[in-house]
């Protein structure tokens, strides 16, 4: 059938195209075709609508020269913004624009010329761009399938039906009213549970779920592979993990966002329709003083009622319009002060959370005070008394919360010469026969006094002494009981076995004949010597001859039931200890391949398969360490040495707590002076920076690039071109860091050890190296965190 047009109706219908086309490119468009842009200099007109009119997608400006590329509420009272391709680097007012090329990529340029941000969409032919009513930007094929899509890429939000999945986070922005990448992240774990992070300059610290009790205590399980977690039309959110819950106002027609906030807590928050207000309709954080990192470095919450940040005595706001920088001293914090120059001064109700260099129990309060005062890392110790003295001595003060229900003290360690305003010459909860020659101090900064300025202080503190006084002479009536009627340390041994009920005490000449007289050496450390044994059980054992420890049996054992709490497949577990007159012996489970280094630096090398599972387990172990046991543990040590391999070469870290088993301030001590190996120490241990979690992770990155390169990276070279001696570290950083950077393609495998012979797979070798010049950034902040490492490595875990 043919059809014939007579001229006047050929022109009606060029019009109508003409009109349609023009419609297409109008303000509310949904679509961008191919070749088409949008430019920052038309930013209220030209920009995609979704049909229902729910959200917009364009240049979102703030100031008079900065502008994001996003996606907003469309309605709501301020454009609430839900996602941003460039939330870190804005664009100019005048000249730049978004792209959308004819090879299917989504480019953002800046008025330079320069790309911000492009989509990872280069070979799938995307021919428009289009904003749906969910609030999602997707890139579409010719036959209409979803190539790439803006849900795949969240910045602090998530919107319904947009699923969270393994490999993404919500990241908080740095401050209120700002776009920028901040510290908290909401996130799936390492071990399939979803968590509340903070990741800051200085520290990273986990703080949601409930971090005193353990996964399945939350709620929550770990068995699970899927790793997703969604928020229904409903207001209904569920998670693999276990993890759900329901918007106080569940139903259908209400628009809704779940947001990671910058004050660090994960909120759900639901659009009034009639007053475009948002409010809030659940919060993941009721108590928002137990948000990690919320007041910086020696800051403490506190609840006014409100929760806001303070100084404790001695120290100042080091930035009064940003409490990320927390506080600073008001003294010389590096220098180490004689006993007799340093005072303690007191805040009741007051702990800081991690960062423990000692935690003991039952303890006197002069031991844990002299603890302190041994220690030059010391910086404030904790005491309580709930039926024993429970003491934890400070290296760093992180996450300060002050509470009523807290009960114990803060003690902080400041120079007896400085002024403290508000505190008294002695605390009434001190008992008159602890005798030193410190001075110990009661009060708190004047702050407090404003914070609290309703409250009769007099009348409080007279309240606390008399019930401190109580508690304290109840205290001391059942240790005389217990201990003088049935000897001391009988007890408390028999008190830690029942603590450490996994544990098993060993005798001395048990062990002794167990190993043969000790004849057996497995290996030598700064810790220790290991033996190899066999239990009359048949059971074959590593048993750890540990060198000058110069703790009493409770702080010991107090250590050991601290280490029996720790259980994950990549760490080696202890079965037992020996604790009898100067014998300290630790007894682990026997390893059958021995550690990394004779599989790594001999004959007998590992195949790359081997060898990835190894980086990956490690991680596994490091990140469980660091992240998510009850006690917060440095490792301090970690080595090939330390990395043992089982039957089927999965890894197994050993000797980590063991920093914990010596008092690290005495002046004999190994662990005073070793503090780790030669080679692998992070350049915190030779600079006196406080020691965090990085010290670890600098430690893998040179475990790391071993398993790469297959050589040890810690002996001294001589460079060809200046013939200057080296660390091989530093030489094979430069050298890699230099090929990658001048595009050399052979880089990977001049790497890569060459007795694989080029058996390895390309994508997990550049991701192992690329993590492991990362971990070696002298900067610490520059350092990734192994719970990231992990993710990374998971994500090429399949590539072989």
């Amino acid at each position: 059938m043919r059809y014939h047009f007579t001229k006047p109706c050929f022109i009606v219908i060029v019009v109508i195209i003409c009109s349609c086309f023009k419609f297409s490119s109008s303000k509310n468009q949904n679509v961008l075709e191919r070749g088409s842009s949008l430019y920052v200099e038309d930013v209220n007109s030209n920009m995609l609508t979704s049909l229902d009119k729910s959200f917009s997608c364009g240049f979102y400006g703030v100031g008079t020269n900065a502008y994001w590329f996003a996606i907003w509420f469309t309605d709501s009272e301020e454009k609430t913004v839900v996602w941003m391709a460039n939330r870190d680097k804005p664009v100019n007012a005048k000249g730049s624009k978004l792209t959308l090329r004819k090879n299917g990529v989504m480019v953002l340029k800046d008025v330079d010329g320069t790309n911000v941000w492009e989509s990872n969409s280069t070979s799938s032919g995307a021919t428009e761009a289009e904003l749906l009513n969910t609030g999602n930007l997707v890139l579409k094929d010719h036959k209409g399938g979803v190539v790439w899509q803006s849900f795949h890429y969240p910045t602090d939000t998530l919107l319904p039906s947009q699923s969270l999945t393994k490999g993404k986070q919500l990241v908080s922005s740095l401050k209120k009213g700002g776009f920028a990448t901040g510290y908290f992240n909401f996130y799936f774990d390492s071990d399939n549970v979803m968590r509340l992070l903070y990741d800051g300059p200085e520290i990273t610290s986990l703080y949601w779920p409930n971090i005193a009790i353990d996964i399945y205590q939350n709620g929550r399980t770990n068995y699970n592979s899927s790793r997703i977690g969604v928020l229904d039309d409903m207001g209904r959110f569920l998670a693999s993990d276990q993890f759900q819950f329901s918007a106080s106002d569940a139903g259908r027609g209400i628009k809704r966002r779940l947001t990671m906030d910058y004050d660090g807590n994960l909120r759900l928050y639901s659009l009034n329709n009639l007053t475009k207000l948002w409010s809030i309709s659940w919060q993941a954080m009721p108590q928002m003083c137990n948000v990690h990192g919320l007041c910086g470095r020696n800051g403490i919450c506190t609840y006014t009622p409100n929760p806001e940040c303070s100084c404790p005595p001695g120290y100042e706001r080091s930035d009064p319009s940003d409490w990320n920088g927390g506080c600073k001293a008001k003294f010389n914090n590096s220098i180490c002060l004689k006993p007799d120059e340093v005072k303690f001064v007191a805040i009741p109700h007051v702990d800081y959370y991690g960062f423990d260099l000692n935690n003991s129990k039952p303890i006197s309060f002069s031991a844990c005070r002299d603890l302190c005062l041994g220690d030059c890392r010391c910086q404030a110790f904790s005491y309580r008394v709930t039926g024993e003295g429970f003491c934890f001595t400070k290296g760093v003060l992180f996450n300060g919360v002050h509470t009523m229900s807290f009960p114990g003290t803060i003690y902080m360690k400041l120079p007896a010469t400085l002024q403290v305003a508000g505190s008294t010459l002695l605390s009434p909860s001190v008992p008159k026969c602890e005798s030193s020659n410190v001075n110990v101090q009661v009060g708190t900064s004047s702050m407090y006094d404003i914070d609290f300025k309703k409250v009769r202080w007099a009348y409080l503190y007279s309240f606390a002494a008399a019930i401190g006084a109580i508690e304290f002479l109840i205290f001391v009536s059942g240790w005389w009981f217990l201990f003088r009627k049935h000897g001391t340390s009988t007890k408390i041994e028999d008190g830690y076995l029942l603590i450490s009920s996994q544990f098993r005490g060993f005798t001395y000449s048990e062990l002794k004949k167990a190993t043969k007289n000790f004849k057996v050496e497995l290996g030598q450390g700064g810790s220790g010597t290991v033996f190899k044994g066999n239990l009359t059980d048949e059971r074959a054992v590593a048993v750890k001859r540990l060198g000058n420890i110069f703790q009493g049996d409770e702080e010991f054992l107090a250590e050991l039931s601290t280490i029996g709490k720790i259980n994950h497949m990549n760490l080696v577990r202890m079965w037992g200890f020996c604790s009898e007159g100067k014998h300290r012996l630790l007894v682990y489970e026997y390893i059958e391949n021995l550690s990394l280094n004779t599989h790594l630096f001999t004959s007998t090398f590992l195949g790359w398969k081997q060898r990835f599972k190894v980086a990956l387990g490690t991680a596994k172990g490091l990140a469980y360490l660091h992240d998510e046991c009850l006690e917060w543990v440095i490792h301090c040590d970690v080595k090939p040495e330390n990395i043992l391999l089982d039957s089927e070469f999965e890894p197994k870290i050993a000797d980590f707590g063991l920093a914990k088993l010596s008092q690290r301030g005495m002046p004999n001590s190994e662990f005073s002076r070793i503090r780790g190996t030669k080679g692998y120490m992070a350049p915190e241990w030779a600079l006196n920076l406080p020691i965090t979690a990085k010290v670890d992770v600098y430690s893998y990155g040179v475990v790391v690039l071993e398993i790469v390169k297959g050589i040890r990276l810690s002996n001294w070279v001589v460079d060809a071109d200046n013939q200057e001696p080296e660390v091989e570290l530093a030489r094979f950083v430069r050298i890699v860091k230099r090929q990658i950077l001048c595009g050399e393609k052979s880089w990977l495998e001049e790497t890569v050890d060459p007795r694989l012979q080029g058996n390895y797979s390309k994508n997990q070798a550049r991701t192992l190296v690329e993590i492991g010049l990362s971990c070696v950034e002298e900067d610490r902040n520059k350092r990734p965190t192994m719970a990231s490492v992990v993710q990374a490595l998971l994500d090429c875990e399949d590539d072989l």
